[in-house]
């Protein structure tokens, strides 16, 4: 029987990370995968692989052969993310692991009764296992034996919005000539990533900006805002264990609670917490986006 715990529970408690879609579909969005990372961190860091257990190959990607024969025996050195994909990083090579749609992390005893969808057991030498549940099976697991990073899967993509680099200059400079709604843009993994639909809305009413202006025709300063402002959101919802809209839990199974904080966000109808107006909500790029008609230019 599994039961949750707090991260950092001594104890060898089970452990469930929940990441499904969100409304709109949407993939897990780089808060939700922090929060997974950091609560799958103290159960599989240092821990040796016993073996790997694949019931179902056909996901995004086919999952990687001869996983159980790579890994027996060697050591996690670290688990961390880059983007949405969580890695598994052993002495030579990485387990990548990407949620997509409906994934879900859970590290439990490996005689836990198997679950439909439960398509792959990382097992581990504790008696436990990091177990990976996908219904709709767009998630990957896949090995990549040289530098992640240079990898296919990795790449293209822009930086991390949380690091120094990321600056409203950077985004000034990547804009010029851009006729793309300033939302698709910061969405753009190759230009930053991690800031989906969730965080964009919200991070563009803070600093603003109206989702549907051209980014090309943002000036610095205004960047700089919305740099400021998508770091805070996203560093907020990390410190609050993501976003609970329809089915995102947390690493102790309670929700998130970020989804209190949102200010614009499927409120459409709603009062601006700011001005009064109600918030609107328009289709971009295929997403519901939310805004403020006065306070948003």
């Amino acid at each position: 029987m599994a039961f949750y715990v707090r991260q950092g529970d001594a104890s060898g408690a089970t452990i469930a990370v929940s990441l499904i879609p969100t409304i709109d579909r949407l993939m897990p969005e780089l808060p939700e995968v922090e929060t997974t990372v950091n609560g799958i961190r103290p159960f599989a860091e240092g821990r040796s692989v016993a073996g790997v257990i694949v019931r179902q190959r056909q996901l995004r990607w086919p999952v990687s052969r001869g996983l159980s024969q790579k890994l027996s025996g060697k050591v996690i050195q670290s688990v961390r993310r880059r983007a949405k994909y969580i890695m598994f990083e052993f002495e030579r090579g990485t387990l990548l692991i990407h949620l997509g749609m409906s994934g879900r992390l859970r590290v439990v005893p490996s005689t836990t009764p198997i679950e439909k969808h439960d398509h792959v057991d990382l097992l581990l030498d504790d008696g436990h296992c990091v177990r990976f549940k996908d219904p709709r099976r767009f998630g990957s697991v896949t090995w990549v034996s040289g530098d992640p990073l240079v990898s296919q899967y990795l790449y293209h993509l822009g930086p991390e919005p949380l690091v120094d680099d990321f600056d409203g200059q950077y985004l000034y400079t990547k804009a010029r000539g851009r006729r793309t709604a300033v939302k698709n843009f910061i969405m753009d993994g190759r230009i930053v990533v991690g800031v989906g639909n969730i965080y964009a809305s919200e991070a563009l009413f803070r600093s603003g900006i109206r989702p549907t202006r051209a980014a090309g025709r943002i000036a610095l300063e205004r960047y700089s805002l919305l740099v400021i402002a998508i770091q805070s959101v996203l560093g907020e919802a990390i410190a609050a264990g993501g976003t609970t809209l329809r089915d995102y839990s947390r690493v102790t199974g309670e929700p998130g609670y970020f989804e209190q904080a949102l200010k614009v966000y499927a409120r459409q109808g709603q009062p601006c917490e700011v001005c009064g107006d109600l918030i609107n909500r328009k289709v971009i790029g295929q997403r519901a986006s939310y805004y403020c008609p006065s306070c948003q230019h």
